[in-house]
């Protein structure tokens, strides 16, 4: 196999050592699977920081009023929450679950933005408990719900409101969000945006400080974002005069990733140069002053430092049809596939160096015949007890994770100058019954 074609959808430390094996910071994956089991996640921590850098560096360079937010839904944990905020990395949150791990590290509370289309009361009490920075409201509902939580503590909450600006990022369906056909934000086209910026600008416990869209996951295009930008600051103009300052604007994330050696990504600094310049040239078109910039990276930083790897056990070959080769994981652990289609790479982790020419099908455990991981795979012959891995599965695949046919979640490894240690244990039968009653 020739490792020089897929190496950009693998963890920059990635390499195939003297074993032939394939390796991530500087730790075998042999021996993790050997020490730690299979299905097994790998983070690379070298790969992590780089990507948070990376972003920072490409948008400040260009705009030095950017805060660089990781978006906690593609994983997060107590480690990566506590590694995020020592590279100064801000937090978008969607849950009061997710809320709760950056409490548990002691996030600084000024720098979370707290999305998400129905937010129960209790997050939002929770958000004001602790005092997020943001709270980016979704709906005509939750600004009434955060209005009446805010008074009754006496509080003033800083708010942004998410804007459906009716633009197609040309994504899957199931990941399109900035159309007028979503569960999010407040359309341009309904009229609800222009009711949510008059009630926020009245609002006595809340102040208005900007807006924010998002159009979806992964976008590989960059048009669709100068678009938006220019779409929201034209609806946000006419406001200046009902008191309407832009302190804050947030084009959101879905920067896409490589998950197959054909995909090629806008780089960070391609994503910056579309956003920053269709920013500056909407402020100066609209007359507004240069604004802080909010960006939300989250597959596009931990999704390239994973790799997930798994265990030969059947092999079933149908001659003339395909060759399943089946592995101790699947669906549940890495529903992309099932869910979105979702293509990935798959190599054999300890025979990294052989010939990968047998076109077969990697399918899951689960009982489902939709559980198929990758599709023709070019793989060696593979015998129960190889190793396969997949790439580019840091992001959505464990915090997707389930416990279908009560198989437990896999354990995450954070791999660094050939160290290896647990980030998140395997879960154990107890663990699943835990919450059970007879």
């Amino acid at each position: 196999m020739d490792y020089a074609e897929l190496q950009h959808v693998f963890p920059d430390t990635g390499r195939v050592n003297a074993r032939g094996n394939l390796e991530v910071g500087g730790v075998d994956v042999a021996d993790m699977a050997r020490e730690f089991g299979t299905p097994l996640y790998v983070f690379c921590e070298e790969t992590l920081r780089g990507r948070c850098r990376a972003f920072q560096e490409a948008f400040r360079s260009m705009h030095p009023e950017t805060q660089v937010v990781y978006a906690a839904k593609a994983y997060v944990g107590p480690a990566l929450a506590r590694l995020v905020q020592e590279e100064g990395l801000g937090l978008d949150v969607v849950s009061g679950g997710e809320l709760a791990v950056a409490q548990s590290v002691g996030f600084p509370p000024e720098s979370i933005y707290f999305h998400g289309n129905n937010k129960s009361e209790a997050e939002l009490a929770q958000a004001l408990d602790y005092g997020v920075g943001r709270i980016v409201i979704d709906n005509l509902p939750e600004l009434d719900r955060l209005e009446g939580l805010a008074a009754a503590r006496g509080q003033t909450q800083e708010v942004l409101l998410r804007i459906t600006p009716g633009i197609d990022p040309h994504t899957h369906a199931h990941t399109t969000t900035g159309v007028l056909d979503s569960k999010f934000g407040l359309p341009l086209a309904t009229g609800d945006a222009t009711e949510a910026m008059r009630r926020a600008l009245r609002s006595p416990h809340l102040r208005l400080v900007g807006l924010h869209f998002h159009l979806g996951s992964p976008i590989f295009e960059l048009e669709p974002y100068a678009a938006a930008v220019d779409a929201v600051m034209a609806f946000a103009a006419p406001f200046r005069e009902e008191g309407f300052q832009m302190e804050e604007f947030s084009p959101g994330g879905g920067f896409a990733i490589a998950y197959t050696r054909d995909q090629h990504p806008p780089s960070p600094a391609d994503y910056a140069q579309t956003i920053v310049e269709a920013a500056h040239k909407a402020c100066e078109t609209y007359g507004f002053p240069s604004p802080r910039l909010i960006i939300e990276p989250g597959r596009a930083i931990s999704g390239p430092a994973g790799v997930s790897v798994y265990t030969v056990g059947a092999v079933k070959e149908i001659p003339g049809v395909r060759t399943f080769v089946a592995v101790d994981g699947g669906m549940g652990d890495n529903i992309r596939p099932a869910l979105y289609d979702a293509r990935y790479e798959a190599v054999a982790a300890n025979r990294m160096t052989e010939p990968h020419d047998r076109v077969v099908t990697v399918a899951g455990k689960f009982c489902e015949s939709g559980d198929i991981l990758v599709r023709d795979a070019p793989l060696p012959p593979m015998e129960p007890g190889d190793l396969i891995a997949l790439p580019a599965a840091g992001a959505y695949a464990p915090s997707m994770a389930s416990n279908y046919n009560l198989n437990a979640r896999p354990p995450i490894a954070l791999v660094k100058d050939g160290n290896a240690r647990l980030i998140r244990l395997r879960e154990s039968v107890e663990d699943m019954l835990r919450s059970e009653r007879v």
